[in-house]
């Protein structure tokens, strides 16, 4: 019986060996003959050219009111009534939010009364004087209280007007923060209000460049939130020291804002001209391949197989950028002029891959685009 089970194991072990054997013999056989070989990658390309840029300094910038406070109760009071609608525009002046002043003008009427009645002794006593009838004590007493009638009605007239809230200048509101009956104490909040027009963008310049910053320089700005939309506008101040943590300078800039597209802690990218032009390599942004390891671009070139056949495949080359304009993004190292490189479809190359070029459809290669409105 174990004989026979020795046997059984024997001849088993010695098919699955000659059925691996002629599995192994024919997957070699397929490599050789290059049935895997991949079919090639359809990409479109763009002949690198030399052109001119302007020098410019890139910085990453945040959008900051000329004008800007949170409108708050300068006393306390009972909202009586609102006059303004969140996100509205208000001029300078403009009432805003009125508190109760019932008591305050009750108290006015009366003060209002011992004035002119002080008003009126003081004109008798000024005549009694004048005949030697009473001392010049008596009169200055009267005047002394005339002047302090007077004062007690100015007094509650100015608590009156200042439980009245109004714009203290011309701006967008925001979100109304106040109710109607709600009780407010001295500072709570009512309103936002920003001035838009002009507005400032803030933004850093490490040390080593702070030097070529000079107030009047001309920037521009644009944001990835509004693709072609640019603005430009000018420095208009340099700060005095270097930040400790960050070894940066900061720097602000005024622009104009006539549609009010730029708002208050909006992240934009600044580019600061500070000479003459550069040489540089202008590509697609869709050409370039961004990775913490470092930036790169695929160069088609002619390649040559094991066999030695040539072949139009691919080569993966690391460039320095500085700086974007548009749709292009600039090449300064890595690349040069008359090199074919791959504008699209980069996210599924490697080095060595085949490619066949079908340039019919192009990504974007404009370097000031303009937003179709629809």
């Amino acid at each position: 019986m174990a004989k026979r089970m020795i046997v059984m194991l024997i001849v088993a072990a010695s098919f699955i060996a000659a059925v691996g054997f002629f599995k192994f013999r024919q997957f070699q056989s397929a490599v050789h003959a290059g049935s895997f070989t991949p079919p090639p990658e359809a990409v479109t390309t763009i002949i690198a050219q030399q052109g001119k840029w302007p020098a410019a300094l890139s910085a990453i910038g945040t959008m900051a009111p000329v004008k800007g406070v949170t409108v708050s109760a300068d006393l306390p009071g009972t909202v009586a009534r609102i006059n303004f609608d969140s996100g509205k525009p208000v001029r300078e002046g403009d009432v805003l939010v009125e508190l109760d002043t019932r008591q305050e003008r009750a108290q006015l009427a009366a003060a209002e009364a011992q004035r002119d009645l002080a008003r009126i002794n003081f004109r008798r006593m000024q005549d009694l004087v004048n005949q030697g009838v009473i001392s010049r004590m008596d009169y200055d007493k009267a005047s002394a209280e005339q002047k302090q009638m007077d004062a007690n009605v100015e007094e509650i007239g100015a608590t009156i007007e200042r439980k009245t809230i109004r714009a203290p200048f011309s701006g967008i509101l925001g979100i109304r923060k106040v109710n109607l009956g709600q009780y407010l104490s001295a500072g709570n909040e009512v309103v936002p209000l920003q001035s838009l027009d002009p507005i400032y963008v803030n933004f850093g310049v490490p040390q080593q460049t702070a030097g070529k910053v000079r107030v009047g320089q001309e920037l521009r700005i644009t944001s990835s939130d509004m693709a072609g939309a640019e603005f430009r506008g000018r420095v208009t101040a340099i700060d005095s020291i270097v930040d400790e943590a960050t070894r940066n300078v900061q720097v602000q800039a005024t622009l104009a804002n006539p549609a009010g597209k730029l708002h208050p802690g909006m992240f934009v990218q600044v580019e600061l001209m500070t000479g003459s032009s550069r040489a540089v390599v202008a590509l697609p942004a869709s050409a370039i391949n961004y990775a913490p390891y470092g930036d790169s671009v695929f160069v088609v070139t002619d390649l040559k197989d094991q066999t030695g056949h040539t072949y139009r495949g691919l080569r993966q080359q690391f460039v320095k950028l500085e700086g974007t304009r548009g749709d292009q993004v600039a090449v300064v190292a890595g690349i040069k002029p008359g090199d074919e490189v791959v504008t699209s479809g980069g996210f599924k190359l490697r080095t060595g891959a085949a490619v066949t070029v079908n340039n019919k459809v192009q990504p974007g290669n404009n370097p000031a685009p303009r937003v179709e409105e629809r």
